[in-house]
């Protein structure tokens, strides 16, 4: 499933709608830069998530306090019963390296969402419907 697909699956929840940065995880963002803010969702998911019985799993991430935790509950990235009902990933079985990748991406697209920052892919396609819109169809170009 796309990010794209995904966060429209998600803004149909009520609960993970709700989610979004506050001042201070915007400005931690701006603070720490997305390298940082990457290399502690990897952190986060490898120790929180990755084993395959995390320990106080349905309640090992927090509501607020750093971006990626807001991020984790706007995506249901937060727990493994989370992981399986929106992402069809296992419980009970430690995730891939591949699975662990797919979430850190996920995370890391919504903070860029929330931070206003398009994606260079979303720019071009962007570019492309905008020039579309400007053609007449009757045009031979």
């Amino acid at each position: 499933m796309t990010h794209g697909a995904l966060f429209a699956k998600l803004a149909r929840s009520a609960f993970r709608a709700r989610f979004h940065l506050g001042a201070p995880e915007r400005q931690y963002c701006d603070a720490k830069g997305r390298a940082v803010i990457a290399r502690h969702a990897q952190d986060f998911v490898a120790q929180r998530l990755a084993p395959a019985t995390p320990k106080n799993d349905g309640r090992q991430t927090p509501m607020r306090g750093h971006p990626v935790f807001v991020a984790q509950h706007a995506t249901a990235c937060c727990c493994r019963g989370c992981l399986r009902k929106w992402h069809a990933i296992p419980q009970g079985v430690e995730l891939s390296v591949q699975d662990q990748r797919r979430i850190v991406s996920v995370l890391l697209a919504w903070i860029d969402r929330e931070m206003g920052f398009v994606p260079p892919v979303a720019e071009a396609s962007n570019a492309v419907a905008a020039m579309n819109s400007r053609v007449s169809p009757d045009r031979n170009t």
